[in-house]
């Protein structure tokens, strides 16, 4: 990171130094966090259409990845235990090959409608075990992969982003008109196929491709 854009002095390059610009943390705060899914995690995991998972290839390199499908498709298996199934894609795997080299990760669920979210954070394996998978078919296209996840930390997180940013006010929605497709943005950035056949390859695999 270039320099220029802050004074040396002003960085918080210890936790020391960061706990005391920042505060304590309050008491209930501290006890928030489980290391299982309790009721409340479970009801919100079932309810659950959307999540952003968060891995590390254990070298700095970071990756964060939205996931998702009918609500509760993420399955709990008890109370310490996830299974995220994968769904086709773009076949770049960049989460699994972080898993198989550094197996922490986090995850945020969300639930359209409520502010609060839930972060689980835990150790992950990819699993290619049918058996274990096979529950998880949509559309008689059973996952091929997954994540197992091992809970190490579940606990709610307060909607002040989400109230903030307006996520769920149908009124925040930007038009899609103002914003470019993703088949013109991928072919003015690679210069390797033309904006109309990029829209139309898109919509085909968001249709054929979907499970």
């Amino acid at each position: 990171m270039d320099d220029c854009f802050d004074d040396p002095a002003g960085r918080i390059e210890d936790d020391a130094t960061l706990r005391a610009h920042i505060g304590a943390v309050s008491p209930v705060v501290q006890h928030k966090v489980f290391d299982r899914l309790d009721r409340f995690c479970r009801d919100f995991i079932a309810l659950s259409p959307f999540l952003v998972l968060a891995s590390s290839d254990g070298a700095g390199g970071v990756d964060a990845s939205p996931r998702g499908d009918a609500p509760g498709f993420v399955r709990v298996l008890d109370d310490r235990t996830l299974l995220i199934p994968d769904r086709r894609g773009n076949n770049r795997v960049d989460s699994f090959g972080n898993v198989v080299a550094s197996p922490g990760i986090g995850i945020v669920f969300m639930v359209p409608g409520i502010n609060e979210t839930l972060r689980v954070n835990g150790k992950a394996r990819v699993t290619r075990d049918a058996a274990l998978l096979e529950p998880s078919t949509v559309q008689q296209r059973p996952p091929l992969t997954g994540f197992l996840v091992s809970v190490e930390e579940a606990y709610f997180h307060c909607g002040k982003a989400l109230i903030r940013s307006k996520l769920w006010d149908p009124a925040a929605q930007v038009p899609r008109h103002s914003f470019p497709t993703l088949g013109r943005i991928v072919a003015e950035q690679t210069r390797l196929v033309d904006a109309g056949e990029a829209d139309r390859n898109l919509e085909e695999a968001y249709r054929s491709r979907l499970y």
